[in-house]
């Protein structure tokens, strides 16, 4: 053969493996799906003891992939939860706090996010659902491009629910875009003076409500439901709350077809359980709990309706499933749903005491699994682990190195969260309106200037504010009742220190 040709062949077959080698190393990534539930707590699925609800498809990852007992968001919250998962950052360091629906992006998009970060690693990048993290610059015109948004902190896609079912403006936005918005019809928002023209106020026509709401949930009413805010305009573009799990899982399917090819990154960021609970006609009766057991009947579809369709497209076997919440449960939020009367033997928190918005455990140890078909073994894992310890736990799996000032609070983790270890963290700081610092079974609480304020107090919550230091071991008082700061003061003076000592550290992004 002419040695030329000989060459040329050479040089074809050394860049034909080239290829093969970089499809490899791109197929060598998982994909990665994270579901992040609203409001569920430790006990609202099967597996960890619910009653008067089934919920097959969350059972079958669990009991097929790393179900943890010990895993938790970092606040008792949503906005200050999610602002940690994406920034690797207490949520405190930027005064996160929940948002109103015309609050500003509250990332900063000159700081590092799991998304930017993923994206860095090859990832096409989109976020479904939920969003309440703000959106624009502080003067948000919903009637154009809106800006900063997803797509300035690392997501290629985004399809949001801008705050919560429970706020206006009560549309979607896709791409930082109202869908379905008529230019003839300008939207306006506002949660200060009610708008001029705007659509019903609650509080003015109970005769239009399909449920009553307390004074804070009666202002604009849309879909029969009144809200948080005021609103008028953008007829045509309202959503139907009934239909959020049809749309937004529609929307992210189609981001798994899409992006089937190459690496992905979905946060599919539920509605439900949020209020207001309005299941679709297909899922009610469905529990024996009312709107709430329904609606996470209806959040369990959602999720085997992700499986179907990775399984659909071949990607079960290279898909890793992050499964869990922004904050434990709450019965009574605003909507007279019956959640209390009807909610049974079942225990939302599961033995844990405490709610959404509480410093006991109850309130941020969440349901809490990987799934990872063929990879990740069946495992129960007791392990403590935080939300904030995703980003650095995903960099370091992929090999992605954090710039200064990134993601300052999280902790690489991957082994534990693959079920490959038991480690965990060292000292655990969880937010509730106070903070609360763990250490392996020892648990600090640091004290407030009351004991409780009285609008937690409205939502029949014990928000575990106390004027006293209260220090508990959760191995043999797990309902966190007996205080026992007097009998071990150098545990506590440890702890104490050391909760200052985070609280105080100054981070710069």
């Amino acid at each position: 053969m002419n040695p030329l040709k000989k060459l040329s062949l050479l040089i074809a077959f050394v860049a034909f493996s080239i290829q093969i080698t970089k499809a490899q190393a791109t197929l060598q990534k998982p994909n990665i799906i994270l579901i992040y539930v609203d409001d569920l707590g430790y006990g609202d699925i099967g597996v960890n003891g619910a009653v008067g609800v089934k919920t097959p498809n969350i059972d079958f990852l669990a009991k097929n992939g790393v179900n943890f007992s010990d895993a938790h968001c970092s606040a008792s919250t949503c906005t200050p939860s999610r602002y940690s998962l994406l920034t690797g950052s207490h949520a405190f360091r930027s005064q996160a706090a929940i948002l109103q629906g015309d609050a500003p992006l509250l990332i900063n998009p000159k700081q590092g996010s799991l998304a930017s970060m993923l994206k860095k690693a090859g990832y096409a990048t989109g976020v479904v659902g939920k969003w309440h993290l703000g959106l624009g610059n502080g003067t948000l015109d919903w009637n154009q491009e809106i800006s900063p948004g997803p797509r300035e902190i690392g997501f290629d896609y985004s399809f949001l629910i801008p705050a919560t079912g429970d706020r206006v403006p009560c549309v979607f936005v896709e791409n930082q875009k109202v869908v379905g918005l008529d230019p003839n019809d300008p939207m306006k928002v506002s949660y200060g003076e009610r708008i001029e023209g705007g659509y019903p106020i609650g509080t003015e026509n109970p005769d239009l409500l399909r449920v009553d709401a307390d004074t804070q949930h009666k202002n604009a009413v849309i879909n029969g439901v009144s809200r948080i805010g005021f609103m008028s305009g953008g007829k045509k573009a309202l959503w139907t709350d009934e239909d959020f799990p049809f749309v937004l899982t529609q929307k992210a399917t189609s981001f798994i077809e899409k992006n089937k090819t190459k690496p992905f990154f979905l946060f599919y960021a539920y509605h439900d359980i949020h209020v207001p609970r309005l299941p679709h006609q297909k899922f009610q009766g469905k529990s024996s709990m009312g709107a709430r057991g329904d609606v996470i009947a209806q959040m369990d579809w959602c999720t085997g309706e992700i499986m179907k369709k990775l399984k659909a497209e071949g990607l079960d076997k290279n898909t890793m499933i992050i499964f869990t919440s922004d904050n434990g449960p709450i019965l009574q939020d605003g909507y007279a749903d019956k959640a209390a009367e009807m909610v049974g033997n079942h225990k939302p928190a599961g033995i844990y005491t405490g709610t959404k918005y509480s410093i006991y455990e109850g309130g941020n140890r969440v349901p809490t699994i990987v799934y990872w078909n063929g990879t990740v073994k069946p495992k129960k894992s007791a392990a403590l682990l935080s939300q904030i310890d995703l980003y650095a736990s995903l960099a370091a799996f992929l090999k992605q190195e954090i710039p200064a000032g990134d993601a300052p609070d999280s902790q690489n983790f991957m082994d534990s969260w693959l079920g490959k270890s038991n480690k965990g963290r060292e000292y655990l700081l969880e937010e509730g309106f106070t903070y609360a610092l763990r250490k392996g079974d020892w648990k600090y609480i640091k004290p407030t200037k009351s004991n409780g304020a009285d609008w937690m107090k409205n939502k029949q919550i014990d928000s575990g504010h106390r004027i006293e230091k209260r220090l508990f071991n959760l191995k043999t008082d797990i309902k966190e009742t007996k205080n026992l700061a007097a009998e071990h003061p150098d545990i506590l003076k440890e702890l104490e220190q050391k909760l200052n000592d985070i609280i105080t550290s100054k981070i710069q992004h």
